[in-house]
């Protein structure tokens, strides 16, 4: 009975297998390999071209790769490298081709915005179209599967990675899922503009206690099934080729040897048949979780589970033959695990080629091109956020006499670019100094250092406030570098630096309107310098036409319509903050003392999720339901009137949320259910047209079935967050 389940599951799995055209041609391979053969295509080790985990002294990889011991590599970096590889794994009896991996984050040799920054474009064609030039430019320097999208749903902006994903909203994170997926991996794998993607991390990994990277992440199973699993169904759903464990535990098991989300879920009720691959080392960590008593018992655990590849911790080549032998695992799960291995190597063309794509001349051609260049801009500056525009002090005449640029992250060229920037040439890298020195030539462009990189100290504050005296705007850098927000760059303190901070104080004493930038990978607090300011933008980073983008948005060449993908805290205190939260039986009410609030400081944001400003401004009317009672399987139709009421022509980001008053678990107060931008000349009015399925009002109940009550739901649409339109729609079951 102990192999039964396994045997049933093997069963299950070829016949889904025998779905793919090649099916038959790996069950021969399959015939013909050793187990030595088949676990080491479930082996992967790393290069020594880029760490992105802690690194071992293994020198015999090369004697592995020909004894047909390792299965892929990642951190393989350039044609000429991987052809090397490649030709090395040709010397193996059976000559299986390795599957290149790398981390193609937010681009290849072009860099674009980082996820989060891009995911404040509220655009998800952007999404495809970034994946799409990353995709082409990996693939011509010979990578094969890129270890992206996150697509972990983000609460808590002291979290590292909140830099790499969608933000803290679970259908605007789906949405991006599908778009990356469609943009890596196209339509055929063996097109030589795709690679195979990878949803990562499987699963709530972006919900650590405390924001800590690697940390425990305790919730309750319909949160994780309403919060933080949608993004990955829609990723398998989307025929996405691979899934990559988290590191974190989820309810006291280590993703990587839990069968109930790889197994059961996302191999069983899902019916994924592509391949899971741990994260790095996560197989033998689960020795430190305490889950397990050393390697060899990982080993087990995490091909019970449903891993099927060990990224770097070598408990697959040392220990899963002698788990065979003994009888302790299954030999058809390593077939099972081979198989889906193999045929994903077939769907790329590697065994036709495997050197289809070691073309150097086609490499060169690709990377840093001028048409990958104009897409990185136009991704760049439909990311950046407006939070405030005093007196429409933006945009900024291209005649001005004079301008000061503050800051050393104006002259940055490698904090342009982010974290994750994966083969990235700072050197190409544009900041806003040189975009606006270049690009504006009648204008005398002053600059001023005004505090250091490193330490943060002011520096020559009096000369940098003369400066600024003798100029007409002031445009001010403030934020993070690029090395401290990303993997295992978790932050106890949010707070841009108190003297980046005093620096815009002083200098807005000068009576001078101050263009504050804020650079970073998360949501930040400046209250101070928020203040101080005439206008902000948020930049993140964004990549290698970071200061083109900027200096487009800077004089009105673009009118920004960027939205917050991620709420924006007030005080530390407030952490974690996110806009659809549940409410409680006493909802804050600032004149009761018995409700949900603090004593010392105010619960609302400084910005919350959703919100963006524009040189022009929208008026909405008409907010319209095709009816307004319905049955719970019907899809109702929302319709929406947008007017641009400004001056100046530009995008508007409408929105659709929607509120369950009442249902068998509590719902959260407001939930995205759609975006759609629409582009307005002045005084034009556009009708917006938004369709809510009953998958879109349903949710998952504590037994674990998904459910579409009946009730009254609260529609909302409009423009800001905060001032929404609202009618109501009721649903019957009969």
């Amino acid at each position: 009975m102990k192999y039964l389940f396994y045997i049933l599951l093997f069963f299950f799995s070829s016949v889904l297998f025998a779905i793919s055209p090649y099916s038959a041609k790996v069950d021969s391979l399959l015939n013909i390999m050793t187990l030595d053969e088949k676990i080491g295509q479930m082996n992967q080790y790393t290069g020594s071209f880029l760490a992105t985990g802690p690194l071992s002294d293994d020198t015999t990889i090369v004697a592995q790769i020909i004894a047909g011991r390792v299965g892929s590599m990642l951190n393989i970096i350039g044609t000429k490298n991987t052809r090397m590889m490649q030709e090395i794994a040709m010397k193996s009896r059976l000559k299986i081709p390795l599957i290149f991996g790398l981390d193609v984050v937010h681009g290849y040799k072009t860099t674009f915005p980082i996820p989060l920054g891009e995911a404040a474009s509220f655009d998800i064609g952007l999404a495809e179209k970034s994946a799409r030039v990353a995709a082409t430019e990996a693939a011509s320097a010979g990578t094969h599967w890129t270890f992206a999208p996150m697509i972990d749903v983000s609460r808590d902006a002291r979290w590292g990675r909140v830099m790499e994903g969608g933000g803290e909203d679970t259908w605007l994170t789906t949405q991006i899922a599908k778009a990356k997926v469609k943009g890596y991996q196209g339509t055929n794998l063996k097109d030589k503009n795709t690679i195979m993607a990878c949803a990562k991390h499987f699963i709530a990994y972006g919900a650590p206690i405390a924001g800590k990277d690697y940390n425990t992440v305790d919730i309750s199973l319909q949160t994780l099934h309403n919060v933080y699993l949608p993004p990955f169904k829609a990723a398998a759903n989307s025929g996405i080729g691979s899934f990559m464990n988290s590191f974190n535990e989820l309810n006291g098991i280590p993703c990587t040897g839990n069968q109930y989300i790889l197994r059961d879920l996302l191999k069983g009720n899902w019916g994924f048949n592509g391949f899971v691959v741990s994260d790095w080392g996560s197989v033998a960590e689960m020795v430190q979780h305490g889950f397990v008593n050393d390697k060899e018992d990982a080993a087990q655990a995490a091909l019970l589970a449903g891993c099927d590849m060990d990224m770097e911790s070598r408990s697959y080549t040392q220990h899963l033959k002698k788990l065979v032998e003994t009888g302790k695992v299954s030999a058809t799960l390593i077939d099972d695990a081979v198989k889906r291995i193999l045929i994903k190597k077939i769907e790329l063309g590697l065994f036709d080629n495997p050197f289809a794509y070691c073309d150097e001349e086609l490499e060169k051609r690709t990377l840093l091109s001028p048409e990958n260049r104009l897409e990185a801009r136009e991704v760049a500056k439909k990311s950046i956020v407006l939070l405030k525009n005093s007196d429409n002090v933006l945009p900024i005449s291209k005649t001005l006499k004079s301008i000061l640029l503050v800051g050393p992250l104006m002259k940055s060229k490698e904090d342009m670019l982010g974290f994750w920037a994966c083969e990235k040439d700072i050197a190409s890298a544009v900041t806003p100094y040189e975009a606006i020195l270049k690009n504006l030539p009648q204008s005398k462009v002053n600059y001023a250092e005004g505090y250091s990189l490193i330490g943060n100290q002011l520096i020559n504050l009096k000369e940098t406030v003369r400066k600024a005296k003798q100029s007409e705007v002031i445009v001010v850098a403030i934020g993070e570098r690029w090395n401290e927000t990303g993997e295992a760059k978790s932050k106890g303190n949010i707070i841009v630096p108190a003297e980046q901070q005093m620096l815009v104080t002083e200098l807005a004493k000068t009576g001078k309107p101050i263009i504050l930038l804020v650079m970073g990978g998360r949501p930040l607090i400046f209250n101070e310098a928020a203040q101080s300011a005439s206008v902000i933008l948020v930049t993140w980073w964004l990549g290698s036409e970071a200061g083109n983008a900027i200096f487009d948005v800077l004089v009105g060449n673009y009118n920004p319509s960027g939205r917050l993908p991620m709420t924006f805290p007030k005080y530390m205190g407030q952490l974690p903050i996110y806009y659809n939260y549940n409410n409680t039986g006493r909802p804050e009410q600032k004149d009761v003392s018995y409700s949900s609030k603090y004593i010392d400081i105010d619960s609302q944001p400084a910005y919350p999720f959703g919100f963006g400003l524009s040189y022009s401004t929208f008026e909405y009317s008409d907010l319209k339901l095709n009816h307004y009672f319905a049955h719970t399987d019907q899809t109702t139709t929302v319709t929406i009137t947008v007017k641009n009421t400004g001056k100046v022509s530009g995008n508007e980001i409408v929105q659709l949320y929607i509120r369950d008053l009442v249902a068998s678990i509590t719902r959260p107060v407001k939930e995205l259910k759609g975006i759609e931008k629409v582009f307005l000349q002045p005084g034009e009015s556009k009708t917006v047209s938004f369709q809510l399925s009953p998958e879109e009002l349903g949710f998952w109940g504590n037994d674990l079935t998904y459910k579409v009550e009946e009730g009254v739901f609260e529609i909302m649409a409009g423009g800001n967050p905060n001032q929404l339109l609202k009618s109501w729609l009721t649903l019957k079951n009969e």
